[in-house]
């Protein structure tokens, strides 16, 4: 097996696009994995998170699989949720178990703590229960917890990462209407190196859940205290910044 082949899943999107710059800037040894090429990366696999053979062909040999692909936000459960978040996910886990990896960093999403931003009770810290805002979001509770899971029974090092919001396409006036939402933006510049930081981090990690945010521009809505003290890591931008690449993703 490689000692250094990262696999990043959904790298064709938003958030994967960014990762994979800052990885690639970072002269790390990368393979691609979306439902459509990935512009700038060699090793792109293409295929869907539902066709277990071809996740387990794009897992093979990896040392660290980053886990960003889905369906971004609340959709028809059956239809969409389903499939891609938890049966995706299934194939994904089980693949990185059987390929021998030792890093897995599992994108999850400030969603999952909705209830207590929404009551003011802030700053969250990753400590703090979990109150999903609907079914995406219990998607990835459930992700961060068969995380946890993989971690002590298989002793794959595990990162949940709760992200802040990256704004796709067709996003910009949804974001914009929201007085909170630029104090739980994620810059793609930040989620670069934000996911370069997990991915590297020590394996003496068995299984930890982190919040990544940028720089909040009033109110701070989620503590980054533990992803300083694990990773090191310090989100370096600030709505707007990255806004206008965020926007293309």
């Amino acid at each position: 097996m490689s000692s250094d082949l990262i696999l990043v899943t959904g790298a064709a999107g938003r958030v994967g696009q960014a990762v994979v710059r800052e990885l690639l800037a970072r002269g790390e040894r990368l393979r691609a994995f979306d439902r459509v090429p990935t512009p700038g990366v060699a090793d792109s696999h293409v295929g869907n998170l539902t066709d277990a053979a071809a996740v387990r062909r794009a897992v093979e040999g990896a040392h660290a699989v980053i886990h960003l692909a889905a369906t971004p936000d609340d959709a028809d459960f059956l239809t969409d949720l389903l499939p891609n978040n938890i049966i995706g996910l299934h194939h994904v886990m089980e693949a990185t178990r059987l390929a021998g990896a030792k890093r897995l960093v599992l994108a999850s999403s400030g969603q999952v703590n909705w209830w207590q931003r929404e009551r003011g009770e802030i700053p969250i810290c990753p400590e703090h229960p979990l109150t999903p805002r609907y079914w995406y979001a219990a998607a990835k509770v459930f992700a961060e917890s068969i995380g946890q899971g993989f971690a002590e029974t298989h002793g794959l090092s595990v990162i949940a990462a709760r992200l802040g919001w990256c704004p796709r396409p067709g996003q910009e006036a949804e974001f914009a209407s929201y007085d909170w939402a630029r104090d739980v933006y994620l810059s793609p510049g930040d989620a670069g190196t934000f996911f370069h930081a997990a991915v590297k981090a020590p394996l003496t990690i068995r299984y930890i859940a982190l919040n990544a945010f940028s720089r909040p521009v009033n109110v701070t809505h989620f503590d980054l205290s533990l992803t300083k003290q694990v990773l090191g890591w310090e989100p370096r931008e600030q709505w707007p910044t990255g806004m206008l690449t965020a926007a293309r993703m």
